[in-house]
C-alpha cells in the first residue's frame, strides 16, 4: 500500500513524486519554505522514511561486524552513519544510526527498510538481537536546528561534513570551510499516530526545500547519488560512514584497496547551472564535456540563494576546469563544476601528508 502522510491534507500541500512520494513537495511557496528551513524556522515532513530497529544486548557488537562503521562504543543518544556493502564494496544499504541505550534505530530511505530488515533477520544466527521494520509505526520530522518541543525524542544528528574518527576526507576543501557546515541537520523520530499533533504550531517546509539545502551542502543521498556500482569513495562517504581501522566486514577489502592503492572510478561534483532558461534538467540528464558524455545529474534543485544547482557523478578523469554542459531532451544547460571529491582521491599509501590535491 502506498504511504500518504496525513500532513498532505493541510492547506496548500502539493504531493511529491518519485523517491519522495507520500509527503509534500511544498505547501505553496517552495522558496519561502526553503529560507525558513535554512534559518531553523521550519520543519520538514520525512514521514515516508524507513525505520528499522535492532534491540537486544548483542545489537551493537553484531551490527559492528556487518557494517562499515565502528559501532561498538556508540553511546546512548550518539549519532552515526553506516553502510552495508556487497563483497565488491558497493553500497547496498545506507543507515542513519542512533542508539537510545536499549534499541538501535536505523533510519533509511523509503525503499530500503523492508530489504534491510529482511537481510538483517537472515544474519541473526544465535545472537541475542531482535530486528523489526517499524516504518508504519514511526515518522521522521527534520529541521536545521534543535526543536524545543521535540526535546526527549530520539533524534539523529547528521555527522556530515565532520570527519568521523577512523574516517578520511576526499574533499579538496578543508573541513572548516565545507559548505555542509551551513546545514546542520536533525531527524526526530515521532510515533506515527502523533505526527499531526507533534507539528502543531510549527511552520512546515516541503521536500523541495530539504533537497535544495542537501545539494548545496554536497550531501549524497542513497538512491539519488548511488547506483548498483557505487562505492563509498566516489561520494566522499569515507568521511562519515566508514571506519578505516575497524575489524573485518563484507566489502572491507575493496574499501581498503581503493583507499590505499587505487582511485575511485567516478567522483561526485557540484554543478552551478545556468538559470537563464527558468527550467531545471531532470535527474539522469547527461553531463557532457567536449561532446562526450562523462556522467549524469543525480539531484537537482532551485536554491533560494544560488539559483539552479545540482549534484552529478562523473568519470574521475574529467578535467575539473573543463566547460560542462547538461543535456536534457534537447535542452542544453551550461554549468560550472565545483569539486567535491578530488581528482586524485584514494591511493593514500606513500602520501607525505594525506591531503588530497585539486583546485575548486
Amino acid at each position: 500500500m502506498t504511504y500518504l502522510s496525513p500532513l498532505l491534507d493541510l492547506p496548500g500541500a502539493v504531493a511529491a513524486g518519485g523517491a519522495d512520494q507520500g509527503v509534500a513537495s511544498h505547501y505553496g511557496d517552495p522558496l519561502r519554505e526553503q529560507r525558513s528551513l535554512a534559518r531553523g524556522e521550519a520543519v520538514v515532513d520525512l514521514s515516508h522514511r524507513g525505520v528499522v530497529t535492532v534491540s537486544g544486548p548483542d545489537r551493537l557488537s553484531w551490527l559492528n561486524t556487518l557494517t562499515s562503521q565502528l559501532l561498538l562504543g556508540l553511546k546512548p543518544g550518539e549519532s552515526s552513519e553506516t553502510l552495508l556493502l556487497t563483497v565488491q564494496g558497493r553500497i547496498e544499504y545506507s543507515a542513519r544510526t542512533v542508539d537510545d541505550g536499549a534499541t538501535t534505530w536505523l533510519i533509511t530511505e523509503p525503499s530500503e527498510a523492508a530489504g534491510l530488515a529482511a537481510w538483517l533477520e537472515r544474519m541473526k544466527f544465535m545472537l541475542r538481537v531482535e530486528v523489526a521494520d517499524v516504518s508504519a509505526d514511526w515518522a521522521v520530522i527534520a529541521s536545521t536546528k534543535a526543536v524545543e518541543q521535540f526535546a526527549g525524542r530520539v533524534v539523529w544528528i547528521d555527522p556530515w561534513p565532520h570527519v568521523a574518527e577512523g574516517g578520511y576526507s576526499y574533499s579538496v576543501v578543508a573541513e572548516d570551510a565545507h559548505p555542509g557546515l551551513d546545514r546542520p541537520w536533525f531527524e526526530y523520530l515521532i510515533p506515527a499516530g502523533e505526527l499531526q499533533q507533534a507539528v502543531e504550531g510549527l511552520s512546515l517546509a516541503g521536500i523541495l526545500a530539504a533537497e535544495a539545502l542537501r545539494i548545496a551542502a554536497w550531501r549524497p543521498r542513497a538512491g539519488m547519488e548511488t547506483d548498483e556500482k557505487t562505492i563509498p569513495h566516489e561520494l566522499d562517504l569515507i568521511r562519515t560512514a566508514v571506519h578505516l581501522a575497524k575489524g573485518c566486514y563484507k566489502g572491507q577489502e575493496t574499501v581498503a584497496r581503493v583507499h590505499n592503492l587505487g582511485h575511485p572510478p567516478r567522483r561526485l561534483v557540484f554543478l552551478q547551472l545556468d538559470g537563464s532558461q527558468h527550467t531545471l534538467p531532470v535527474v539522469g540528464s547527461a553531463v557532457v564535456v567536449g561532446g562526450r558524455t562523462v556522467g549524469s545529474v543525480t539531484s537537482v534543485a532551485q536554491h533560494w540563494e544560488m539559483g539552479a544547482v545540482a549534484l552529478a557523478v562523473v568519470k574521475r578523469s574529467v578535467d575539473p576546469l573543463a566547460t560542462v554542459e547538461v543535456q536534457d531532451d534537447g535542452e542544453v544547460y551550461a554549468a560550472a563544476q565545483e569539486l567535491i571529491v578530488a581528482t586524485d582521491a584514494g591511493q593514500v599509501v606513500g602520501r607525505a601528508t594525506g591531503f588530497l590535491r585539486g583546485g575548486r
